[in-house]
């Protein structure tokens, strides 16, 4: 089974890179492609794609992992299952583009920010980015057994997130940083479970400078 996308052909006509955005419980694609709006003039020469998650959600949307409390050990399954049809697709839109794997970026929000890390570190080639939005890593005592790419990583988390407490954020970019990803987090003040214009402009000069330093420095 395929999964549902919206998808945004670069501006320039010439895609050169490969951003997909991964929503989070109870959302869809269309509400992430709005982060587009915002970064596709700085970026004419990236392509969006914004799927849906593959499970309706109880309370309307999607879902990519169950609704479960940030730490619950069982994301981490639940991740593990979701991830090789996210890998295929995944696949299947950059061959679309015709673009090799290290032109992908990652960007999540919530759960969507699980599956981007989740697969982010292991991809067969390194993405070029992973970007997350109030979300963070899941399994971190596996990830050094497990990971085969190490990725720039960037999470963005509000500091008065009570759905994903800040706290999460700092212990994935200490894991993350234990084993050798180069991870940055930036807390913000006075922003809760949720993105606002601060969030996107860090994002946008993170996934800027990674596509400019993979550019000149190769895969």
């Amino acid at each position: 089974m395929t999964l549902n996308a919206l998808r945004r052909s670069a501006t320039s006509g010439d895609a050169k890179w490969l951003v997909v955005f991964l929503h989070g419980y109870g959302s869809s694609g269309a509400d992430l492609m709005t982060f587009a709006d915002y970064w596709q003039s700085s970026m004419p020469n990236v392509a969006f794609v914004a799927p849906d998650g593959p499970t309706p959600a109880k309370d309307g949307g999607f879902q990519w992992v169950g609704k479960r409390p940030a730490g619950d050990p069982k994301l981490y399954d639940d991740a593990v299952d979701a991830a090789p049809q996210l890998h295929a697709f995944l696949d299947a839109e950059l061959a679309r583009l015709n673009l090799d794997a290290s032109r992908l970026a990652l960007v999540g929000f919530s759960q969507g920010t699980v599956m981007a890390l989740h697969l982010g570190l292991r991809r067969a080639v390194a993405p070029a980015a992973v970007l997350g939005y109030s979300g963070g890593l899941v399994g971190a005592d596996r990830l050094a057994a497990e990971m085969t790419s190490k990725p720039p990583v960037m999470l963005v988390h509000g500091e008065q997130d009570q759905l994903a407490p800040l706290y999460g954020m700092m212990m994935s970019v200490k894991a993350m940083t234990e084993a050798g990803v180069v991870c940055q987090g930036v807390p913000l003040p006075d922003l809760g479970h949720a993105v606002n214009a601060d969030a996107l402009i860090y994002g946008a000069r993170f996934l800027l400078s990674a596509f400019a330093f993979r550019e000149k420095h190769g895969a």
